[in-house]
């Protein structure tokens, strides 16, 4: 289980969501890192009014970078002096930046911008200053990769990691346009299309369910989607589907049509968005999945216009011939598994190719069927800071986590992944729904620890059958971390139960002592709910100011005769008590119920002070009821102190 988030009843584990970020595309097999070539860590600084740039204590001369309506102007040149970026112009007004996969293309006088084929808005557009172009920096640089940094001084660093690759596969205007390779696609999901030249191949979906591209000078975008469907689907249901989006998303529908005389039939749309861009969405059914294609031409100004890309449109198709030697295919997959990276901890990994992919937060699948989920962080000192220590930590939280009865220590493996030694921990639990396996991989080296969490739940024998495969794929490069990080994320369930920390509402006029250990889910103490969250259980305070103790009181009565009502009712009230808590009258509610199969116990305590009504909550799961949770829980509401 996550072992630093919350594990709530609902949800056996909690963990937090985060947006997903673009997918890191590896066109090596498993076993080659993307770090292969060589990176050389770059940093450009310079100052706004200043002639003076600096590429890793190399000085240059440049066109005085100056602020326009609050955005830093820059020479574009300074990129390719900077990070080897190639710049092209185009025509008397575009041009593009092209660094590795990136592109961003932009006009002269335009504040329309494309970012890797995404349409965005600048705040001020480029422009000609004494003979030199002028590009927004902040922009540019992050649609290349960069990051930008700038000090209370006005002083920028722009960073980028620049991989010195192979360019024999490239052409002088930085076109992924591999010899021989007239077509592309997906083996995974199964469609490959014409793949002409000029087109540019974009960021896509962590998953590979969606594949991006454009065409080189950003006058097309073109998005090819696949979704697992089971039910099928007519040309009727697509069309349909197809129309819903388009008017739920603003845009106004112009043309539509359903197309049987291709061999696959298709349902067709065209329409124009809020600002005026013509796209063509077709929708597809085949392989019980459904295809989806949006395509917009930034030129087109009738709904006829579209009709020229009908070639590159109508060569799609829902198959993938893997005995084609011109169909470049877009997918990592290698024996069933997905490559994934996260280059700033220096990790590769393969996981199930139907796996939910987070690269961010290292977390792969999901609690259900199963799941990898990584995690980097500094070796404590002392004997605690020593492998045998982790193991002996690991396996005194698991006895402070679950009652005997619901879990098990299965045993011990020692591992080796790039010459540095570790231990599997295999462990079993159980909240009540089931047991899950737990591979519990424990590495450690110059100062940091590697923990890797395999999870098979009951029933999930493909999770079972992939484990040995996603082990055998690992790789970690240990010098990535000492070289760009100091001391990081503390193992804060590994800590001390007892250890808190003391929060304040001066909004609602309290204090609560909150142990350490547990995972804040909402803690911002100036508003009306906080909460936490740890294995098996849950705390959460609610302060009202517009309800009344009495109002919450009756409501919750009401809930538990109408909830304990019935011979098949799976809660039961253990009690109502009229109570002093905080030095105030209260009422206490406690009830045991089982949902999805986890019984737990549950309690709730509701209080009135100066026109303010609480409620405190706690939830225990009975497979989490052990001695260190229990205290850790009263420990919390005994601290619970009101202020003036």
């Amino acid at each position: 289980m996550m072992k630093a988030e919350n594990t709530v009843v609902h949800n056996k584990v909690w963990r937090t969501s985060a947006a997903l970020l673009a997918a890191f595309v590896l066109s090596a097999s498993l076993s080659l890192p993307v770090w292969g070539d060589s990176i050389e860590k770059r940093v450009l600084t310079l100052q706004k009014g200043s002639s003076a740039a600096v590429v890793n204590g190399e000085s240059y001369t440049i066109a005085k970078p100056y602020i326009k309506q609050g955005t830093v102007m820059v020479p574009v040149g300074v990129f390719k002096k900077a990070f080897g970026s190639k710049i092209k112009l185009e025509s008397s007004s575009r041009v593009r930046v092209l660094q590795g996969p990136h592109a961003v293309v932009m006009s002269i006088g335009s504040t329309t911008a494309w970012v890797d084929g995404k349409k965005i808005k600048l705040t001020v557009e480029p422009q000609m200053v004494s003979g030199t172009l002028m590009v927004p920096l902040r922009p540019v640089a992050e649609g290349i990769g960069a990051k930008v940094y700038a000090d209370k001084n006005g002083k920028l660093s722009i960073s980028l990691d620049v991989t010195d690759k192979d360019e024999s596969t490239q052409n002088n205007t930085g076109i992924d346009a591999t010899a021989g390779k007239t077509r592309i696609g997906n083996s995974y999901y199964e469609w490959s299309m014409n793949y002409p030249s000029g087109m540019v191949i974009g960021s896509g979906a962590d998953n590979e369910s969606v594949a991006v591209f454009s065409d080189a000078t950003g006058r097309y975008y073109l998005e090819v989607h696949a979704t697992p469907q089971q039910v099928k689907l007519d040309t009727e249901d697509l069309l349909q589907r197809l129309v819903k989006d388009a008017r739920s998303s603003g845009d106004i529908v112009l043309d539509r049509e359903i197309v049987t005389r291709a061999v696959v039939p298709y349902a067709r749309i065209i329409s124009r968005d809020s600002e005026g861009v013509l796209w063509e969405g077709r929708g597809y059914y085949a392989n019980n999945k459904v295809y989806g294609i949006y395509f917009a031409d930034g030129d087109a100004s009738h709904y006829k216009d579209l009709d020229k890309y009908a070639g590159l449109l109508n060569s799609f198709k829902p198959s993938f011939n893997a005995g084609d030697k011109s169909l470049k295919d877009l997918s990592s997959i290698e024996n069933g598994l997905r490559s994934v990276v996260n280059p700033d901890y220096g990790i590769v990994a393969g996981v199930p190719a139907s796996w939910a992919v987070n690269n961010q937060e290292m977390f792969y699948g999901d609690e259900e069927k199963g799941y990898l989920s990584i995690r980097v962080s500094t070796a404590p000192k002392g004997t605690e800071g020593t492998l045998n220590g982790w193991v002996d930590q690991m396996k005194s939280w698991l006895s402070e986590a679950f009652v005997p009865k619901s879990y098990e220590v299965v045993g011990l493996t020692p591992v080796n992944i790039n010459d540095v030694k570790g231990q599997i921990q295999e462990v079993r639990y159980n909240f009540g729904d089931g047991w899950t396996t737990e591979y519990e991989v424990m590495l450690q080296e110059n100062g940091y620890r590697y923990y890797l969490e395999y999870t098979v739940p009951e029933g999930q024998e493909e999770t079972a059958k992939a484990w040995k495969d996603v082990l055998n794929s690992i790789y970690i490069d240990y010098d990535v971390v000492p070289a760009d990080f100091g001391r990081i994320d503390d193992e804060d369930f590994l800590m001390d139960k007892s250890k808190v920390t003391v929060k304040s509402s001066n909004t609602y006029r309290y204090n609560v002592a909150i142990p350490r250990y547990w995972t804040a889910i909402s803690d911002r103490f100036d508003t009306s709910k906080v909460e936490y969250g740890f294995v098996g259980g849950s705390f959460e305070i609610t302060a009202d100011k517009e309800t009344e103790a009495e109002y919450v009181i009756s409501g919750l009565k009401q809930y538990y005769k109408e909830a304990t009502s019935g011979s098949n009712s799976e809660v039961k009230l253990l009690g109502t008590d009229n109570i002093t808590f905080a030095g105030v009258p209260a009422v206490s509610f406690k009830a045991h119920q089982v949902r999805d199969e986890i019984a737990y116990t549950s309690n709730q305590i509701v209080f009135e002070s100066g026109g303010i009504t609480y409620t405190i909550s706690t939830v225990l799961n009975d497979a989490n009821a052990t001695e260190a949770q229990k205290q850790a829980i009263e420990k919390a509401l005994a601290s619970f102190e009101l202020v003036k």
